[in-house]
């Protein structure tokens, strides 16, 4: 017998890089859009961490299903760390990433490059339907470029720049990014989580079958 576990993300390419990102987990991995009736989760915390755990713990109780939900901000030290835990919604409740690529450059300008150092800091929260919490980050370092380059990813891929690829993460293919991304790290240490799970579910179960 399988174990589920349901990804407490709407954002398709988000929801596109985790599916790729957990392919070998050995999970039958399933999305938002596979139930009916889910209530409105409303990202209203003060940290990634908050909004993360607020999430997965909405959709396991919804689902009875084991639920991993991520939270991403983006912190630019020249800003005081913003926009931290807005990131998404840095230009407005509506805005599209080009939006919000274009008020962070705005805010940046003139500002030289050793000065715009930024981090991305992915949290991930595994939440069972007994309500278990566990959490785990990945923080990925760089600076944020005066134009944005490359055409790969989203959100502020375009105009985040990694030192030792010298390159910014939109112009990595999927595969590369992947490979080094925040959330891959997140990603990693929850799959570590994960595959605990997964084995203890297998002791149990067969001791139940030899039972």
């Amino acid at each position: 017998m399988g174990i589920d576990v349901v990804l407490a993300t709407g954002n398709p390419h988000k929801r596109q890089e985790l599916l790729a990102l957990l392919g070998d987990v050995g999970y039958r991995i399933r999305t938002m859009d596979e139930f009916s009736s889910l209530p409105e989760i409303i990202e209203d915390g003060e940290t990634c961490e908050a909004n993360a755990i607020k999430k997965a713990t909405i959709l396991a109780r919804h689902t009875g299903l084991l639920a991993l939900a991520d939270d991403t901000g983006l912190e630019v030290d020249a800003l005081n760390g913003r926009p931290g835990v807005y990131a998404a919604r840095y230009a407005g409740e509506q805005a599209t990433y080009e939006d919000n690529c274009q008020k962070l450059l705005q805010e940046l300008d003139g500002i030289p490059r050793e000065k715009r150092t930024a981090r991305f800091r992915t949290v991930m929260a595994l939440v069972e339907p007994s309500l278990q919490i566990e959490v785990v980050e990945g923080i990925l370092e760089g600076l944020i470029v005066e134009t944005s380059r490359g055409t790969q990813g989203f959100g502020y891929d375009p105009v985040f720049w990694v030192p030792n690829l010298d390159c910014t993460l939109a112009e990595l293919t999927v595969e590369q990014k992947n490979r080094i991304s925040h959330r891959a790290q997140a990603l990693e240490k929850a799959k570590t989580i994960l595959n605990k799970k997964r084995e203890t579910h297998h002791i149990v179960t067969g001791r139940s079958a030899a039972r």
